[in-house]
């Protein structure tokens, strides 16, 4: 190997690290706010990317009727819980929040779609159309089990993935798509080439790790899932209500996942399938910092994205392999060290 290609392996390590490391903070935040280890992460950034590329083709994407669909079917639970507790205040809310609200942002893409708008509107309406699904996905699937063990929310993880791998295939297809790139020029750094994609990549990261850093802690929404994650039972004593803790954090992992498939889009193809390896590279990441800790998780997923890449190089077909061999290490030691605190505690 050469110093150019190791710089080229780096460079695409780094790219690729960057979006495994967003992957990785949605899902510590889901977890460390829900308990649920959320599986479906990876789906959010294949229905982003495959939502614009549909755009780019001038078509409708399939996603603005699962919105619509989705939101009916919140609609329905909601307006039940509310008939039954007699709140029918809370009726005309329901319907302008889950049905009026989807339905005008499933016919602004039917007319946005054949127009070719340009691609700050496209990336735009990806982002009305996908992220709502966050907080519906939880309200329908996970909110119900709220107080389930860590083993059910997880087997209810799996069955939400699937669902939903099967349905981006019948939505788009067994083809996959790649969508125009941000900025196509190229930017000579020594003896390698620097695609400006890649720069949008690793400005859009950084910036959406700057954004969530403020966001947690100066703004009281923030605090509040920071409590909430901290100590359930308390936070719900001093009155966060851990319902609306749970949609902010599906909320927000959803526009991560968004966000990471309309950045990565135009450097892979995404197929339907594809997103249980996005979601579980980031999960390898988080595992890394030990589900627990942010900037150890970020280092975590860079890591991944390097040693991704450079074992394409030597090891091509065992890539993945040795990528996910990465975790056993970690939980080995994380065990032994439960372990070795069960046994302190038991000598107390």
């Amino acid at each position: 190997m050469t110093g150019e290609i190791a710089l080229w392996l780096a460079q695409d390590g780094v790219t690729s690290g960057a979006i495994y490391a967003l992957l990785a903070l949605a899902l510590l935040l889901v977890f460390a706010v829900t308990r649920v280890i959320f599986v479906p992460q990876g789906e959010f950034v294949v229905y982003a990317a495959l939502t614009l590329g549909t755009l780019q083709l001038g078509q409708t994407p399939a996603t603005a009727w699962m919105l619509v669909g989705a939101g009916a079917l919140v609609a329905a639970t909601e307006g039940v819980a509310a008939w039954r507790e007699r709140a029918w205040q809370r009726l005309p809310r329901i319907a302008a929040v889950h049905v009026a609200l989807p339905v005008a942002v499933a016919a602004a893409a039917v007319w946005v779609a054949p127009r070719d708008p340009g691609l700050a509107v496209q990336m735009a309406l990806t982002a009305a159309l996908v992220v709502p699904l966050g907080p519906m996905l939880y309200r329908l699937a996970y909110q119900p089990l709220a107080q389930a063990s860590v083993l059910v929310l997880f087997i209810v993880s799996m069955a939400v993935h699937y669902a939903m791998m099967g349905m981006a295939l019948v939505m788009f297809g067994a083809e996959g798509l790649r969508t125009s790139p941000i900025a196509g020029a190229s930017f000579a750094l020594g003896p390698i080439s620097v695609g400006a994609q890649s720069l949008w990549v690793l400005a859009a990261s950084l910036a959406c790790m700057a954004a969530l850093a403020v966001y947690f802690g100066r703004s009281y929404g923030g605090k509040a899932l920071r409590a909430t994650a901290v100590n359930r039972v308390g936070a719900r004593l001093v009155g966060i209500p851990p319902a609306r803790a749970g949609r902010a954090a599906f909320t927000l992992a959803a526009a991560i996942g968004t966000l990471s498939g309309i950045l990565i889009s135009p450097i892979v193809t995404v197929y339907y399938d594809t997103g249980l390896m996005f979601g579980l590279k980031g999960f390898v990441g988080a595992i890394l910092g030990g589900m627990a800790s942010y900037p150890l998780a970020v280092l975590g997923a860079l890591g991944v994205g390097l040693l991704e890449a450079f074992s394409s190089f030597w090891a091509s077909q065992l890539k993945e392999v040795i990528v996910f061999t990465l975790i056993l290490p970690v939980l080995l030691w994380r065990s032994l060290a439960a372990r070795g605190h069960e046994i302190e505690q038991e000598e107390e």
